[in-house]
């Protein structure tokens, strides 16, 4: 399985791919969200791990464009965005399902297989 980490954070990015790999997953980092678009639309991926609070292009600014594009492909996003509004645009934006940061790695796992 595939999956494309769009994380700017260093620290939660290589967490992310470390735990991932071990789990398994063949996993890309882009640290952008313009990196994390291009990859999305140019490349086989069987599932996309999105941060919102991105540099200069939004998180849900991609979902969006994603979506439209008429990519299918799952989308998680993990964010520290945690109010029920945040939740709710996420979700309606086009997310399959929506992770707030800090969580437990079993549970984003658990997440991960139930929209695959």
């Amino acid at each position: 399985m595939r999956v494309l980490v769009i994380e700017d954070e260093p620290k939660v990015a290589a967490g992310l791919r470390d735990g991932l790999r071990s789990e398994g997953y063949d996993v890309i980092v882009e640290a952008t969200g313009e990196g994390g678009f291009y990859r999305a639309t140019t490349e086989a991926l069987d599932l996309v791990l999105l941060d919102l609070g991105l540099p200069a292009r939004d998180g849900l600014e991609i979902l969006r464009a994603l979506r439209e594009r008429g990519l299918t492909t799952p989308i998680l996003v993990v964010t520290a965005r945690d109010a029920a509004e945040d939740r709710v645009l996420g979700l309606d934006s086009g997310a399959d399902d929506y992770l707030v940061k800090p969580f437990a790695f079993e549970e984003l796992l658990a997440r991960m297989r139930a929209v695959l």
